[in-house]
């Protein structure tokens, strides 16, 4: 019987899930993003050789898996072209591979430029966007201003819808950033290059997805950011402009929300954000300091420094339940190796963190593929937060190749 999961973040973002759905596509006939645009970075190590993903979903590098750009991701055609690039330079057939939503949103230079100009003209207020336009992308969207993807398969459509949001987005870039505008002709005539490199990778998700489904075919669905940066349940407003909770899954694909069957989270043994907003278990000492370096916490793709801290479980509790999580992913377990005690915010008194301490461990969990092969401190640890947690720990990730994986639970067995 086939199987459709999904994969979330399950904090702040950057919790690993690129490694866990290249492991896991090796299974699933198909890879679904469903929400995000390509302020989103997923790493994969394949044999000590990093890609970093942006847009495309991250079964890209297998054979016979179809990926696919759903309607809910805000779509930057120049980087999508630029990524499509990198990978094809590398062997990667995405063209064979890659197919997008017909009703997939445009991400535009105008949405770039004023996502720069609201965060220079919030100064100290700034939200800590990454400055590529998705927040306003997803505002022309929900306006219903907005052009998608089908807008590209003609002309004559396109020049009648640009023309107005030009229109009105250089008056806003003007009039009130006291920035320069866009010119209409250069954005036209660059989205007619690029859409013609575009329009032979459109689809109809929703059928392809009926089909695959009618066919009893695997199929992942693959969330970008984290549950914690939702736009509804996140740390608003601190949080990025799309749902990045499961519900977003069913909306932003068109497959029906009883046809999921697991919902998969990732979680790191400690917890980063990155940006502003609020972080409870931050630390500003030598252990937030050691976790940084360990850890090498710097975006993937924006390269901006992580915020460290301890485990929330508090917050944690909540992402369960507003996800229905089935299951735990745990990464970078490792970080911890050698902390003579870690920490587990288990409750808040007053907004303070309570915690409670676990020992430590000496020992290396660096690429340990089987649960007994962890030192016993480290396998309480897990333990201990599947416990607060009331989920299972399904897989342990023990570093960033494919093989440094424990899997305690066969997600399609």
């Amino acid at each position: 019987m086939a199987r459709n999961i999904i994969i979330l973040g399950a904090q702040w973002g950057d919790e690993g899930k690129g490694k866990i759905v290249d492991l896991l596509t090796q299974k699933v006939s198909a890879v679904v993003r469903f929400q995000g645009g390509h302020n989103a970075g997923h790493t994969l190590v394949i044999d000590d050789d990093k890609i970093i993903l942006r847009l495309i979903p991250s079964g890209i590098l297998h054979d016979n898996v179809r990926c696919f750009i759903g309607n809910g991701v805000v779509l930057s055609p120049s980087a999508l072209l630029e990524e499509m690039d990198e990978l094809e330079a590398r062997g990667v057939p995405v063209k064979k591979r890659l197919r997008i939503s017909y009703a997939s949103s445009l991400l535009l230079p105008y949405h770039v430029a004023l996502d720069k100009a609201r965060e220079l003209a919030r100064g100290s207020d700034a939200i800590g966007t990454t400055g590529r336009g998705i927040g306003p992308a997803y505002e022309d969207k929900v306006a219903r201003r907005g052009l998608r993807a089908s807008d590209l398969l003609d002309a004559n459509t396109l020049a009648e819808k640009l023309e107005p949001l030009a229109e009105y987005h250089n008056f806003m870039l003007q009039n009130y950033y006291g920035v320069e505008s866009l010119s209409f002709k250069k954005v036209f005539d660059d989205l007619m290059q690029v859409g013609e490199k575009i329009k032979p990778l459109l689809t109809d998700v929703v059928m392809d997805l009926k089909q695959l489904q009618d066919d009893n075919k695997n199929i992942l669905f693959e969330g970008a950011q984290g549950a914690l940066l939702d736009i509804d349940h996140g740390t608003y407003p601190f949080v990025t402009s799309s749902n990045t909770t499961a519900g977003a899954a069913s909306t932003g694909s068109g497959f029906g929300p009883l046809y999921f069957d697991y919902v998969l989270g990732i979680i790191k043994a400690y917890t980063t954000r990155v940006g502003s907003g609020p972080f409870p278990t931050e630390l500003h000492d030598a252990f937030g300091k050691r976790m940084a370096e360990r850890g090498n916490e710097f975006g993937s793709v924006t390269k901006r420094p992580r915020r460290c801290g301890w485990f929330d479980a508090v917050a944690m509790q909540r992402v369960v339940q507003i996800n229905s999580i089935s299951g735990l992913c745990i990464t970078k377990l490792d970080v911890l190796d050698g902390f003579e005690t870690v920490k587990i915010c288990v409750a808040y008194e007053n907004g303070v963190p309570t915690y409670e301490e676990l020992p430590g461990w000496s020992e290396s969990t660096y690429g340990v593929k089987e649960i007994s092969g962890l030192p016993v401190n480290a396998q309480n640890y897990l333990a201990r937060l599947s416990e607060l947690l009331e989920i299972p720990v399904d897989i342990v990730s023990t570093g960033p190749d494919r093989n440094e994986t424990i899997i305690l639970n066969d997600l399609f067995g």
